[in-house]
């Protein structure tokens, strides 16, 4: 099947693509990626979005890049939008998105596709999160922290790659304070700096971080 992926830099959509192209033997004809000018969204990441043609260059697949304001609900016109042309242009049948536990957000994007007439695909859907992570040093992810918005997650995780010590420090806080150990309550963001689907690694030139609240930190990185 032919399939545009949704991308957002991190670690759930890049890993999807990998999954979708590589164990269920489609192919990833497109990317999309959706820059939200608001940092709140309810459906797109936002840190590191302006990076993903890096990552869609080093796959070699076209990026289709869609602008939103990121209003709750109105948001997702932008996003029909976006594949909308995917369809017209590379023909895709179907979408593949990083939807681990959001309802929704996979909810809402199977009603675009039904819209469309195109399949919807998840496959990290209701994943086990630390097999999950687990997998993604397994098949060679280099995955960084670019934010952290979550109790007692501070400024010294930005950067952090994750690793087995990375998976024992969040199975700690799974157990103390609930949290999440993918990230998948908003807890934490990632860029993925190599994988399999890459031709060579990315590489962060510099970075700046910033403090946007009690416990949220952001780092904004420059490649190489």
């Amino acid at each position: 099947m032919k399939l545009a992926l949704l991308l957002s830099g991190g670690k759930d959509s890049v890993y999807a693509g990998y999954l979708a192209k590589t164990k269920f033997k489609h192919q990833l004809i497109c990317t999309i990626s959706i820059l939200s000018e608001n940092k709140e969204s309810y459906m797109f990441h936002t840190p590191s979005i302006n990076k993903t043609q890096s990552q869609a260059d080093l796959m070699k697949i076209p990026l289709i890049i869609q602008k939103t304001k990121g209003k709750k609900e109105e948001e997702l016109k932008d996003l029909e939008k976006a594949i909308k042309l995917a369809k017209e242009k590379y023909k895709i049948q179907g979408i593949v998105t990083g939807a681990i536990q959001s309802v929704y957000q996979s909810t809402r994007i199977q009603k675009i596709c039904d819209k469309l007439n195109l399949e919807c695909f998840n496959p990290l859907w209701q994943k086990d999160e630390i097999e999950y992570l687990r997998e993604l040093i397994k098949n060679k992810f280099k995955v960084i922290i670019t934010a952290v918005a979550a109790y007692p997650l501070d400024k010294s995780w930005l950067g952090r790659e994750i690793n087995n010590q990375f998976i024992e420090d969040v199975k700690e806080l799974k157990n103390k304070y609930n949290l999440h150990p993918a990230g998948e309550g908003g807890e934490f963001e990632t860029f993925v700096l190599d994988c399999p689907l890459f031709k060579k690694p990315l590489k962060v030139k510099s970075f700046k971080d910033f403090k946007e609240g009690e416990n949220s930190f952001r780092r904004e990185i420059k490649l190489e």
